[in-house]
């Protein structure tokens, strides 16, 4: 693609804003689509995680098994900063485009591998090894998928409408969450009993080959980004050490990125992983109760994300953060009380009290993710920093979550571990971060 020219005084086309809105929209399709993958089998495998446990770990004991297979999902998020790191660098020497193609394969293959494993009564502890092996090759790769979607979405969007536009790679995480949610209800249903545990699992995670396939060509079809293009000069101004560059030049930014992004990781993968299962060990919520009432909370906030970008990009996002994180202090606790009277209607109440906070949260840290770094930095330095918060804590949440119920006999303890990350992110907001909804995405953003 050649160099992008200085912008025109004059009045664009119709047929010029047409061919742009098609190019974001087509950028939003090529870059939602490895997001969608990723949190499919994450969805799939955090709700089927009490079907994989006598699977993948003896069955003496099935709330260890359980908190094994959590356990995995912790272990390998421990390895997405430094695969994020890798594949950061790459997609800011190379381009996002080659990055993004590379990443979507990795990722299908994976997922599809997990599908394929044999089980620990066929090959003892090598198993969970195995799983533990391919989850951790996930985890690399995912480290620099979201982030890299983000900002190659982020880099095509229109400079006052960057919340709205990434809204989108949001909805892609949620309506992956939501497909795997549906896909692990559709099998505990039509797999039963010795089907389901023997072979049944292995179907939806096979599924992650046809859904890399659609990746590829969506991502081979659009052009590198206008911004990335600017930024280097078609390649001739590439930053050769691009991690030592971010770190040097932005960490501030990457530290306030991370105060915030704890709380966001908290709240929405306790929610969305860890929810169901209480609903079902401790509550007595029939499996499939559980999961719907979950899939039916998610695609109620699909629709509201762009909506909450739409109000980011006319108030800012610091209003937005703040007021999330108050919600994540004063509305969760309600949405527990609510949940706690263990009926299907209480389960779906609850968690719509919960969007509340995941309404003014998950679509601007989302923004926040490419909008808060320069361009030529840009994915080394928002993998450093989401990597080094969101996803850890993405990884960890539903085991400490888990873990503080069996240990303090309440949902209340949870509550307490978002409201410390809140009550973090609330200093973070007001005293260090800077507001970006009408900042410009060059290179001399935050250059000390």
């Amino acid at each position: 693609m050649s160099a992008v020219a200085p912008p025109s005084t004059e009045t664009a086309s119709p047929e010029v804003d047409r061919d742009k809105r098609n190019a974001i929209r087509r950028a939003i399709g090529a870059g939602s689509i490895g997001n969608f993958v990723e949190q499919f089998d994450y969805g799939l495998y955090g709700y089927m995680a009490p079907i994989l446990a006598p699977a993948f770990f003896p069955a003496s004991d099935p709330a260890v098994a359980v908190l094994s297979t959590y356990a995995i999902i912790a272990i390998a998020c421990l390895f997405r900063p430094l695969g994020g790191t890798l594949v950061g660098r790459w997609g800011d020497r190379v381009g996002r485009k080659k990055t993004l193609l590379w990443t979507i394969v990795a990722m299908g293959v994976t997922t599809a591998l997990i599908g394929a494993l044999p089980t620990y009564h066929q090959i003892g502890v090598l198993a969970p090894l195995l799983l533990l092996f391919l989850r951790v090759i996930q985890g690399m790769v995912s480290g620099g998928e979201y982030v890299g979607a983000v900002a190659f979405i982020v880099e095509w969007a229109e400079p006052r409408r960057r919340a709205y536009w990434a809204s989108y790679a949001s909805n892609s995480c949620f309506v992956g969450i939501l497909a795997g949610a549906g896909t692990a209800a559709l099998t505990s249903w039509v797999f039963q009993g010795p089907a389901l545990d023997s072979w049944g699992w292995r179907i939806p995670f096979l599924l992650a080959l046809p859904l890399s396939a659609v990746g590829i060509w969506l991502r081979r079809r659009i052009e590198e980004t206008p911004e990335f293009v600017r930024a280097t000069e078609d390649g001739t101004k590439v930053v050769e050490a691009p991690i030592r560059e971010a770190l040097r030049s932005q960490w501030r930014p990457i530290l306030a990125f991370c105060g915030v992004s704890i709380m966001g990781a908290i709240l929405s993968y306790t929610w969305v992983t860890f929810y169901p299962e209480y609903l079902t060990g401790t509550l007595g919520l029939p499996r499939w109760m559980a999961l719907t009432s979950n899939a039916i909370s998610i695609a109620v906030l699909i629709p509201m994300l762009p909506l909450a970008g739409v109000i980011s990009d006319r108030i800012g996002r610091k209003p937005m953060l703040i007021a999330g994180a108050l919600a994540c202090i004063v509305v969760v606790p309600l949405a527990f009380r609510v949940g706690e009277t263990g009926t299907f209607g209480a389960a779906i109440a609850s968690q719509l009290i919960y969007l509340v906070p995941e309404f003014f949260l998950t679509g601007i840290i989302t923004v926040c993710t490419a909008e808060m770094f320069a361009t030529r930095t840009r994915f080394s330095a928002s993998a450093i920093a989401y990597n080094s918060s969101f996803s850890i804590f993405m990884g960890i949440t539903p085991f400490v979550a888990a873990l503080l119920v069996s240990t303090f006999g309440t949902i209340y303890a949870v509550w307490g571990y978002l409201a410390v990350a809140a009550g973090l992110a609330l200093v973070v907001i007001s005293f260090f971060m800077t507001e970006t909804y009408r900042s410009g995405l060059g290179d001399d953003k935050y250059a000390h």
